[in-house]
């Protein structure tokens, strides 16, 4: 059977090749990303210097510190980080990965997150992994939640628990990225409850999201998730943008 499978699996990579997510590039040796060793030295990688608290990152050289933002309005998460800016290649395999129905791209998506932040995950020590949820409305249109399918593969390479219904959306709500700052503020109050908040009294929780575009979403998310007891709230995305 091994071998027939060895035939198989030849003959599907002459007839289809791996090629690169990003450039399409028939690739030799696709490992895991089936990114291309040109396009992977491209990523727009985060590096310090950052927030500390938010993790956007700062131009320039220095030592990671607290945002202007982060200082005048500390969030009720105690860290964020995002493995990579929400531009070029970024953002064109999650485009890819939410709107065009391309779900096999949460791989390289989520593989590169886990290697990147891995430190960041070693650091919090998370109890358990929560994917940000999608209201159900939302959720049958688009026919999946992005923020599950990338913490179920999280979940495997941290080996952290996964409590995939840790929160619910309890009413539909607008895009944050359409609305004003002001708007954003009372977009999402109550948008957001815990299911069983016997599930995370005392843990110490880690949101997972695809995208951290203007933070209102995870500080909301981390505040329904405090008052129903847990103890501290950290959140990882694949990107951040501008």
């Amino acid at each position: 059977m091994r071998l027939f499978g060895s035939l198989g699996g030849g003959l599907l990579d002459l007839l289809l090749p791996p090629r690169c997510h990003i450039c399409k590039t028939v690739l030799n040796s696709p490992g895991p990303l089936h990114i291309c060793a040109t396009c992977y030295a491209a990523l727009p990688v985060i590096r310090s210097p950052l927030c500390s608290i938010c993790g956007i990152p700062f131009d320039g050289g220095g030592d990671d510190h607290p945002c202007g933002s982060c200082l005048a309005s500390p969030p009720p998460y105690r860290a964020a980080r995002a493995a990579l800016r929400y531009e070029g290649a970024c953002r064109e395999l999650l485009h890819a990965f939410k709107y065009q129905q391309r779900s096999h791209l949460r791989r390289p998506l989520g593989l590169l997150t886990a290697e990147l932040l891995t430190p960041f995950a070693t650091a919090c020590q998370p109890d358990l992994l929560i994917p940000v949820p999608l209201h159900k409305r939302r959720l049958q249109k688009r026919g999946f939640n992005q923020a599950v399918l990338l913490a179920e593969l999280l979940s495997r390479q941290w080996h952290v628990p996964l409590l995939r219904q840790g929160l619910a959306r309890t009413r539909l709500t607008t895009p944050q990225v359409e609305l004003d700052r002001a708007q954003r503020r009372t977009n999402l109050r109550g948008a957001f409850a815990v299911p069983c908040p016997a599930a995370v009294s005392g843990k110490r929780i880690m949101l997972v999201d695809d995208v951290f575009t203007t933070g209102s979403t995870l500080a909301e998310s981390a505040r329904t998730l405090l008052a129903a007891g847990c103890t501290t709230v950290t959140a990882v995305t694949v990107a951040h943008a501008p």
